[in-house]
């Protein structure tokens, strides 16, 4: 048995552009969606212990786009942000598809900013096995959406963690 996925749901597509759109204004970054040797290319965040996702915007434009976001999704707006925190979330109900949500939200921050480094925090091994599987479930689905060109077995390198 084959699963389908509609891309078109529009609760889904509503929670997946507000996570992207609070990055409006930042300079996509080229790059393949690999782990790859640094290039010194803009969009980057190059430390000495790796190479991550760099944001350009400041507080104001992060406010200004939440702001918005907030406003379209009919939420009281945020007055400030403190300064170097960012927290953000998405809520949704049971059955609603919030894996398949935050997996293709990865997929579009790359296509449109070329963040290429995520981190998915799961309460339990069951939840982190179950997410793996998803990857590789929705392969198919996401390369016919023209979101990844390649296998996401070799685009998408999951390096699984215990808990301390």
């Amino acid at each position: 048995m084959k699963l389908q996925f509609n891309a078109d749901l529009v609760h889904q597509a509503r929670a997946i552009s507000s996570i992207v759109d609070i990055f409006i204004g930042q300079t996509p970054m080229q790059s393949n969606f690999t782990v790859s040797a640094y290039t010194g290319q803009i969009g980057m965040y190059d430390s000495a212990n790796g190479i991550g996702n760099r944001l350009e915007l400041d507080e104001d434009e992060i406010l200004e786009n939440l702001q918005e976001i907030q406003l379209r999704n009919g939420l009281p707006q945020t007055k400030a942000l403190k300064v170097g925190q960012y927290d953000f979330d998405v809520e949704m109900e049971t059955g609603t598809g919030k894996t398949y949500v935050y997996l293709r939200t990865i997929f579009e921050l790359h296509k449109n900013y070329g963040f290429s480094k995520f981190i998915i925090v799961v309460p339990s091994i069951a939840i982190k096995e179950g997410v793996y599987k998803s990857l590789e479930i929705t392969n198919e689905h996401f390369k016919g959406l023209s979101l990844t060109s390649c296998d996401i077995s070799h685009s998408i390198s999951p390096c699984m963690k215990k808990s301390s």
